[in-house]
């Protein structure tokens, strides 16, 4: 969507802005600046700011016919959830302040989280504590438990009693995805589908839906640097959550890399209660979930359509690590 000049949004956003405070009980009055966040691909994101200098995030999705992958659908459901599992985890997040409904749109109000995203301007001395931090913060989200697997927006069907069948039905789903969309895909999709297969026995040994971001690479990762030093103020964006294998956070945690180098963040994990293990049934569920994401990434660019560049960024980086991931799932199964 274009928003035009940042410091001069479209007079609906305004509108809708305000009406979205006064049914959280805000005065609309005291609206006192309005800015799109860059950096979402799916839903309308905008700061509100208030005279008092109180920050609020509003997310309101697109439009019901826009197009979009399956497990997309009323993703901030999942957002919802998100905050109130890093909330009962301690974790600083988003709060939500109102759930509401326009014209057959749900919308979520939030907090604004203080920092800015990880970027170059972090040392490696800062790097090394705050990877240490998120550490111990990923840990304690992974303690958080939910009533079964999968996303709990039901976009691909009511939560699952097992770990193996929610997350094939979210392979499957995106695999269609990447057919209905035309994805160039450096396998064919059935070959994938294959592949991923001879891996599902390893998803049996995860046994408690836990709480899963999904999405934690550095742009979800904020920076804090208000009070003197620096730390973590807030993980961001939390919607494409889900309820399964910790493990998974993994990926996007190292996105394009491998979690075993992040001594900092292991060491923070480990302190902190989580458990990290790296024996072939791990790193067969790692290379699925892997493989999962760049699914996600090669496919979402079709119905996001953001432009040659960008797909072309997509096909040289995310191609070559999702046959990686593919070759992987391959060494190790032929060893089992």
């Amino acid at each position: 969507m274009d928003f035009g000049d940042l410091d001069t949004p479209p007079t609906r956003s305004w509108g809708r802005a305000r009406r979205v405070l006064r049914a959280a009980g805000v005065p609309p009055g005291r609206l006192a600046r309005l800015h799109a966040l860059g950096g979402g691909t799916y839903n309308t994101v905008e700061e509100l700011c208030l005279a008092d200098g109180t920050r609020y995030v509003l997310k309101v999705p697109s439009a019901p016919t826009a197009p979009g992958l399956r497990y997309e659908r009323d993703l901030l459901v999942g957002e919802a959830e998100f905050c109130s599992g890093a909330g009962r985890a301690g974790v600083p997040a988003p709060r939500v302040v109102a759930v509401g409904e326009e014209a057959g749109r749900r919308h979520l109000l939030m907090t604004a989280c203080p920092g800015e995203p990880w970027d170059a301007s972090v040392t490696d001395a800062e790097a090394a504590d705050l990877r240490t931090r998120l550490g111990g913060q990923v840990a304690r989200l992974h303690q958080v438990t939910g009533p079964g697997f999968g996303y709990p927006s039901g976009a691909l069907g009511p939560l699952a009693p097992d770990w193996r069948t929610a997350f094939t039905a979210m392979y499957a789903a995106v695999l269609d995805d990447a057919s209905r969309y035309g994805a160039r895909l450096p396998r064919p999709a059935g070959e994938i589908a294959r592949t991923a297969a001879a891996a599902y026995g390893a998803l049996d040994e995860v046994a408690v839906p836990r709480l899963v971001h999904f999405d934690l690479w550095p742009g979800n990762v904020l920076v804090d640097r208000s009070e003197g030093g620096v730390r973590i103020g807030g993980l961001i964006d939390g919607e494409r959550m889900f309820w399964g294998d910790p493990a998974a956070d993994f990926v996007s945690l190292a996105l394009f890399g491998d979690i075993r180098e992040d001594r900092a963040f292991l060491a923070g994990y480990r302190a902190a209660g989580g458990r990290a293990g790296f024996g072939r049934t791990a790193r067969l569920r790692l290379a699925l979930y892997r493989s999962y994401l760049y699914l996600v990434m090669l496919t979402e660019t079709i119905p996001r359509a953001l432009g040659q560049e960008h797909e072309r960024w997509t096909r040289d980086h995310v191609a070559p690590e999702l046959s990686a991931a593919l070759e992987e799932i391959g060494r190790l199964t032929v060893t089992s």
